[in-house]
């Protein structure tokens, strides 16, 4: 499929025009309707309602959240890789009538990102459904709702975006060549989260390598990279054996810390092994030349006593534990992806099930082959 390029998109952001983006260039994918926040008109809310169909939602800051003093709807995300952070809705305090026609909506979404908007301005439950991007946009979490953000911020506006997501006259989620089709009858931009990630790539990076040297383990010497996160301070390690090639297939595990799995390698009943640092160490060593990435993402009380659950093949044993699934497959596409780029790794062996990761050919990386245990 032929695309727009990222600047063309951006472009069309900054005339206050509507465009269409989606993950990748793979025919499987769905992709969103997008309009600068800043500037919708009831005929944007209109059009998307009655053209895109999906629920139309309000992609925020997560520093316009604090200052509107939006919660999240559930503290507790789904588990979904789709999974997105809805805080609750929204509706403007004064200027409209039942809140759920367009010119309402529009005016509902230009009251929450307004520059002095305060939460006195808003009401809630309303007709606007915001949702909370992470701070760094694609470059963190490769999603729609960053991506809207990004689009925004690119194009001089408030960093915030109205988006629907695209269907089909029967319902289902438009892609691949439908969303062509869609943007070309109506005239509109496409491109992908894919190529927004390279256009930031070449001049920003939320991590930055800070120590770098060789360390001893079980399984032999390994290259130690730190890397420290700009945008929340929290530090990641790399452990690299063999010479990394971009060409060469090279053996990768990108994971969050957990206690039980990395530090005791406990197992759940039932299951196969899982991908723990000692087996990731173990299978590198033997192939020797790969990478293991771990980010550093505490546990909290709730997530570690799953865990606990599913060691000791309790009901949580049904269901992965938070550092495995859910939200964080997304961040961890973003941070990870950017470690895995600074160390040269291009095609990957995956050590790992399948599992779709977005619009990691941004980062210029691309799945070979994925490794089970």
């Amino acid at each position: 499929m032929k695309f727009d390029t990222t600047q063309q998109l951006i472009d069309s952001f900054r005339h206050g025009d509507m465009v269409v983006l989606l993950d990748d260039d793979d025919e499987n994918l769905g992709g969103v309707l997008l309009a600068p926040a800043q500037d919708i008109t009831a005929e944007m809310v209109n059009f998307m309602a009655r053209q895109a169909r999906g629920l139309i939602c309000l992609s925020l800051t997560a520093e316009r959240c604090a200052q509107l003093r939006l919660p999240l709807m559930v503290e507790r995300a789904s588990r979904s890789v789709y999974a997105s952070r809805f805080t609750v809705s929204i509706e403007a305090a004064e200027g409209i009538s039942t809140g759920i026609s367009a010119a309402d909506r529009a005016h509902t979404i230009r009251t929450a990102v307004a520059r002095g908007a305060q939460p006195r301005d808003l009401v809630q439950p309303g007709h606007v459904f915001p949702l909370r991007a992470e701070p760094g946009g694609v470059l963190k979490r490769a999603g729609h709702t960053e991506g809207g953000c990004d689009l925004a911020r690119l194009a001089g506006f408030e960093p915030a975006a109205v988006l629907a997501d695209v269907l089909n006259d029967d319902g289902t989620l438009a892609t691949g060549q439908r969303l062509l089709a869609f943007a070309r009858q109506h005239g509109l931009r496409i491109g992908t989260i894919a190529g927004l990630i390279q256009f930031r790539l070449v001049n920003e990076t939320t991590v930055h390598r800070v120590r770098e040297g060789e360390v001893q383990t079980a399984f032999g010497a390994f290259r130690l990279h730190a890397f420290r996160d700009a945008d929340d301070g929290r530090l990641h390690v790399a452990l690299v054996r063999g010479a990394i090639d971009p060409d060469t297939p090279t053996l990768v595990r990108v994971q969050q810390a957990a206690a039980l799995r990395d530090v005791l390698g406990t197992e759940v009943p039932g299951r196969k092994p899982n991908w723990n640092v000692s087996r990731c160490l173990e299978c590198i060593d033997r192939e020797g030349r790969g990478v293991i990435v771990l980010l550093s993402q505490p546990e909290t009380e709730q997530q570690l006593i799953a865990s606990v659950d599913a060691a000791l093949g309790g009901e949580a044993a049904t269901e992965p534990t938070a550092p495995e699934g859910g939200q964080s497959v997304l961040n961890l596409v973003g941070v990870g992806s950017q470690i895995l780029r600074q160390l040269g790794v291009g095609q990957m062996r995956v050590m790992g099930p399948p599992i779709r990761y977005n619009a990691i050919s941004g980062f210029g990386l691309e799945v070979a082959e994925y490794v089970i245990y």
